[in-house]
Formats: structure tokens, sequence, C-alpha cells
């Protein structure tokens, strides 16, 4: 195939997401999380398929390469998409483990988010939520989907038991654990969507802070692979959420899910100068 017709594929592809998500947020409501990308049939990730807590010796050799082929494509990312950070000084305080959020907009967008702990100093171990399909992709990224520190959910609900045990142990043990609280990855959407509470459900049983992250973007002279602008990545930390003792599990979580909303709402609408609606308002 040559490369004009590629790349016209390529832009045909993005242009359909592009609609899929235009009609999503037309609907509203459950349809924010829908998924826009068409992923090919997988099967479904059973308690024996994943070594969440990397204990078996195969998994452990496999992790630690993959480590490192992830911390060279993550320079990569930060270059190609000219990473900037923005208050990184709101790591200064977190000494425990933690939940950090982020929107979900690329499968580029965590090492951004990366990026900014490593600017933190803080040494700490970053696994990543990702969906069950993802953990099936083939080549070198689904090396790294599978291996880098990744955590799949599942259908299957004695996998994810397995994965809240892991979760819970990682942020027992100080580390940081990225979820994106909109679930589904509207490729290159720049406004906030509502949330689900997974995320503030795990920090506020763990009795450790949400880091609420959120990246905003420029287009930039560059095109992509799929020939549009690339972007200019800026991620915005913002200050630690944490649990109130005297709340419930329950009440921590709606009620940390709901700062979090109004920090990133505020951040997008100071950043890009123009209040938040959408095509259903």
């Amino acid at each position: 195939m040559k490369n004009n017709d590629k790349l016209e594929l390529n832009k045909q592809a993005r242009l359909e997401v592009l609609e899929r998500i235009r009609q999503n947020e037309k609907l509203g409501g459950e349809a924010f999380f829908n998924d826009v990308e068409i992923d090919p049939p997988h099967s479904m990730l059973m308690p024996n398929d994943v070594d969440y807590q990397k204990k078996k010796f195969s998994s452990k050799v496999k992790t630690f390469f993959a480590n490192i082929l992830a911390s060279i494509w993550a320079k990569k990312v930060v270059k190609d998409f000219n990473v900037e950070v923005v208050g990184v000084e709101n790591f200064n305080g977190v000494d425990s483990g933690a939940m950090i959020t982020s929107n979900h907009f690329s499968i580029y967008e965590n090492a951004a988010v990366w990026e900014a702990i490593k600017k933190s100093g803080k040494r700490k171990k970053f696994y990543r939520i990702i969906r069950e399909g993802n953990y099936f992709f083939p080549g070198f990224i689904g090396f790294l989907l599978r291996h880098a520190r990744t955590l799949p959910i599942s259908e299957n609900v004695k996998t994810m038991m397995n994965l809240s045990r892991a979760v819970e142990k990682f942020l027992a043990n100080g580390d940081y654990v990225l979820i994106y609280p909109e679930k589904a990855m509207w490729w290159n959407y720049r406004k906030p969507r509502p949330f689900k509470v997974g995320a503030f459900h795990y920090a506020a049983k763990s009795g450790v802070p949400v880091v609420p992250c959120f990246t905003t973007m420029e287009d930039t002279d560059k095109l992509d692979e799929n020939g549009f602008p690339m972007q200019k990545y800026t991620v915005h930390v913002m200050p630690p959420i944490y649990p109130d003792k005297d709340k419930s599990i329950k009440e921590n979580g709606i009620i940390m899910m709901e700062k979090n909303h109004k920090l990133v709402v505020d951040k997008y609408e100071e950043v890009y100068g123009k209040k938040l609606t959408f095509d259903n308002d």
C-alpha cells in the first residue's frame, strides 16, 4: 500500500472516530462512557491469566525488560509531544501511595503523566489501569501493555477481585496508580467528561489521596500519522484530595470524585478560555 493511500485510510478512520465522539456527546449521560474505537473481539481475562502482583519469576523478568522499553518509549513521547508540566509542586506533600487521575484521549497521555511524576522527584513505582482489550494488543505496544506495570480490568468478577487486591497492596506500599475516571478513550477530546467513582473508591478504601491531573492540548505545525495536527501536551497537576476519616468509604468516594471533577472543569475553562458546554446542553 502506498503511503498516501495509507494516510488516507488512517485519516478516514480518525474522522469516523470523531463522528462517534460527536454522536456520543450529543446523547450525553451514559454515552460519555462509550468506547469509540473499533477494537477486534477479545477473550475475557480469567483469574489465572494475569499475574497482577508479579509473583512468578517469568513475570518479573518480562516486567524488568518491559519497564526499560517503556521508559525509552516514554522519553520519545515526551519529546514528540513537547510535554510541559505545570503544578509539579503539588506532589511535594504526597509521601504515601496515591491514585492519579487523568483525562483519557490518547494512547500516549499516560507517558505525559509519568513525566510529571518524574519531574516531582518522587521515586515511586507507577502503575496504570488499562482496559481488558488492550491486554491482547499485538506487537511492541502489546508487550508493554501486558508487562510494563499495567493492571487490566476484566469482565470476570474473580479477576477484578485480584486486581483490587493488587491495587490496595501497591497503594499500601507507597506506589502511584493511574486510573482514568472517564473510562473510555476519546481521541484528542479536550473537554473533561463525567467520572466513574472507581478511582475514588480505591483511594478512600486505602486511606490515600487522589492527585488530579488534567492534560491540555495545542495544535502544532506538524502532522501526525493520521494527517491531523500533532498536539503539544501540558500536564496540569492539581492539589491532592484526601479522604475524610470521619466519613464512610462510599461518602468519601463521591465527595472526592466531585472535587476532582470541579478542579478539572475549572482548569479546562481557565486554559481554553471558554465555558464547558456539550452538544446536549
